[in-house]
């Protein structure tokens, strides 16, 4: 998703035709089941592939990247400190 808004919205003349986009990551089911206080809670490592059917050559791909990575709302959400609060109402 977010490789194809960077082609289409840069205009930058990548015949994009279709894409896949992989994500997986690595964490400790200890710390989010609670069995190992110890444990970290949450993902230690995101890692996003993408596979695009495209005749772009190599400089085109390299600023594809680079602008996925900068205009991509989930990459930079992960990859940036994000303000996070919650709230708890009882009645």
């Amino acid at each position: 998703m977010c490789w194809g808004y960077a082609a289409g919205g840069r205009d930058l003349g990548i015949p994009l035709t279709s894409g896949r986009v992989r994500a997986e990551g690595d964490l400790d089911f200890r710390g989010t089941l609670g069995v190992d206080p110890e444990a970290p809670v949450g993902f230690s490592a995101i890692r996003l592939s993408f596979e695009l059917d495209t005749d772009a050559d190599e400089k085109q791909l390299a600023k594809l990247r680079e602008l996925t990575e900068r205009y991509c709302v989930v990459y930079q959400t992960l990859a940036g400190p994000t303000a996070l609060s919650t709230t708890l109402t009882s009645r």
